[in-house]
């Protein structure tokens, strides 16, 4: 199955959709979607860093359209949410 931002990041790489899964797949041994959920989830870490940026704006500088979906996403491949991850990070 191919998702949007797979599609997006085999563009910027003048790759096809198809070719760029099985690159990754075989580089990584994961999907390139997990791959991509991966490399925006290590990217939201890096900038809960900045405190000039709120969780909307870097949901919306990740390319989430809505970010209670971005919320979501993060709790479920975190297992803890942007807020908690930023106060337990910044209380480390």
């Amino acid at each position: 199955m191919i998702f949007l931002k797979d599609v997006r990041c085999a563009e910027q790489l003048h790759l096809s959709p198809n070719y760029f899964g099985d690159l990754i797949k075989k580089e990584t041994g994961r999907s390139a979607q997990e791959y991509v959920q991966q490399k925006t989830m290590d990217a939201a870490k890096e900038m809960f860093l900045q405190k000039n940026k709120n969780i909307s704006e870097i949901a919306y500088c990740l390319g989430y359209q809505y970010p209670q979906y971005f919320s979501r996403a993060f709790k479920k491949w975190e297992g803890t949410t942007p807020n908690e991850y930023r106060h337990d990070y910044r209380h480390a």
